[in-house]
């Protein structure tokens, strides 16, 4: 199946989301918050963590439209 530029892009995300998630089931370790700031003193989430947070749900909703998009190849058999 040919991907798009966005297709490539929402699914590097998908999987950067759902690395984090496999570290925090199993080490319970926040590889985002690590990385782009983690809660502030006041026990808000930091701006750069919310962002990454929300652009990869983002791309999980983008990435239903992928499983019912027809494959053109299969399209023609």
């Amino acid at each position: 199946m040919n991907r798009t530029p966005l297709d490539r892009l929402a699914l590097i995300l998908v999987i950067i989301g759902a690395v984090n998630w496999l570290l925090v089931g199993i080490a319970n370790y926040d590889l985002v918050t690590a990385i782009f700031g983690g809660y502030l003193f006041n026990g808000t989430m930091s701006i750069y963590s919310k962002i990454v947070f929300a652009l990869v749900g983002l791309a999980g909703l983008y990435s239903i439209s992928l499983l019912f998009r027809e494959n053109p190849a299969n399209a023609r058999e």
